[in-house]
């Protein structure tokens, strides 16, 4: 391997180190925040919409706990990361990305029924059925990625410390079929289920506006300002800001996956290959999509903004008091 190419994946290695860390930080403090704001409840938010929100920050949470490396880093520094530590340590690795991922999808398609389909909302978007839906998330993730914690072996048979992928689980039958079927549930299904529920909610939003404004129109003989159309596009904002941001940092994720099953290729041999380039530049817009969905809230959101104001607030004046006492 020439000396560039040596170069080339010393700086992308340090690059990822870094940025995990800071998306490590960003992450645990944004999503802790959502979760205590979203949990009290005073968010404005119907309860239905704050159950999925709350869970999707919880599911952030320890994906960026275990994706960004935290654990890992530390343990392997520390305290010689043993090889079933390391292994459960990848494991709910795959369980967070995959709680993360069908989570904004729930919350997509139960904002898609919400918009698209009246009849059907009242039955659907409920809070017993986000709790269903939320608990489903959870549970068959767990139970999908259990196969993952035989796929790990340590990296010095001698030495039962940090770990990493067997040989045979890119070169078994059993094991690649696993990884490609494992590559379409997550991200490629819910990726491309995401973008059409987003097309399908623009198309009955523009069609619904267009026949209200000819109703008014005809009614009122001119054009006026609609209060209801305001507040409905006030309200899919939201919807379109998480699963739109979802759908960008994914994209380099899903093309990379995408272009390796095409070309039927289930392993890069070379550290300086593009595709390398191309899966950790994936990685690490995977990880940050793990910590923009509470600054999305606060965007958008003003009751949401104004409540982590005063969680921002309150630690100060608490400090401030014990200063004067």
């Amino acid at each position: 391997m020439a000396v560039s190419d040596l170069q080339r994946i010393a700086t992308l290695w340090e690059v990822q180190y870094y940025f995990d860390y800071i998306i490590a930080v960003i992450g645990l403090l944004s999503n802790l925040v959502a979760i205590i704001v979203l949990g009290r409840g005073k968010s404005g938010l119907s309860r239905c919409i704050t159950h999925y929100m709350v869970a999707m920050a919880a599911a952030d949470l320890l994906a960026v706990f275990c994706n960004a490396a935290i654990l890992y880093l530390y343990a392997a520094i520390f305290l010689d990361l043993h090889i079933i530590a390391c292994t459960l340590q990848q494991v709910m690795a795959y369980v967070s990305l995959d709680c993360s991922v069908w989570l904004t999808f729930a919350f997509t398609f139960d904002r898609f029924v919400a918009i698209c389909s009246q009849g059907f909302k009242t039955r659907y978007c409920t809070v017993r059925i986000a709790r269903v839906a939320i608990a489903t998330v959870y549970v068959v993730s767990v139970i999908r990625n259990i196969p993952y914690y035989f796929a790990f072996e340590s990296y010095d048979r001698n030495q039962p410390v940090g770990c990493m992928e067997k040989t045979e689980y890119f070169s078994l039958p059993g094991w690649i079929a696993f990884s490609s079927i494992h590559n379409i549930i997550k991200p490629l299904l819910p990726f491309f289920a995401i973008l059409l529920l987003n097309i399908l909610t623009v198309r009955s939003i523009v069609v619904a506006s267009r026949a209200r404004r000819k109703r008014r129109s005809h009614v009122s003989g001119e054009k006026q300002e609609d209060p209801e159309l305001e507040s409905r596009r006030k309200s899919i904002i939201l919807l379109f800001c998480v699963s739109g941001s979802f759908i960008l940092l994914w994209l380099t994720e899903v093309m990379t996956k995408m272009y390796m099953d095409i070309a039927n290729i289930h392993y890069v041999p070379n550290g300086a290959h593009h595709l390398t380039m191309a899966a950790k530049a994936g990685d690490m817009l995977k990880n940050l999509s793990s910590c923009t969905n509470t600054f999305m809230y606060v965007v958008t959101q003003s009751k949401v903004r104004n409540e982590v104001k005063n969680a921002i607030k309150y630690p100060v004046t608490m400090c401030l008091k014990l200063v004067r006492k």
